[in-house]
């Protein structure tokens, strides 16, 4: 199966920067999807970016112009590049990724990281 890994989170001040990655592991012949999502303590989780392979973005309202979402195909690893940070960005930020399974590259798979913690504040 495919595994997910979170990193890059910690506590940021207003207006900061940080940049979290995920980086998929396992028997993977692609990753098509790679979303992130967020999930702020007493709220829903939403969807906060997400990139298709051939490189087609797609941004929550409240983070356009803030954040971007890239990724890494050579190393099966996206990234959440997060600037003019807020102190309602602070959340645990989890990592989906939907793809194929090796090494036919048939069978899909739908898989999420364990999270990683935003805080922003002063």
């Amino acid at each position: 199966q495919v595994q997910l890994v979170e990193s890059g989170g910690g506590l940021v001040q207003p207006g900061g920067s940080l940049r979290l990655s995920c980086a998929a592991s396992g028997s993977i012949f692609s990753v098509n999807v790679m979303v992130w999502y967020r999930q702020a303590p007493g709220k829903q989780r939403e969807l906060v970016a997400g990139i298709t392979g051939g490189g087609g973005t797609d941004y929550a309202d409240s983070v356009k112009g803030r954040f971007t979402i890239s990724r890494d195909n050579a190393k099966n690893t996206a990234y959440l590049q997060m600037t003019s940070l807020k102190p309602e960005d602070t959340a645990v930020y989890y990592c989906n990724a939907r793809g194929l399974i090796a090494p036919l590259g048939v069978r899909p798979y739908d898989s999420w990281g364990q999270g990683t913690r935003v805080t922003v504040s002063s």
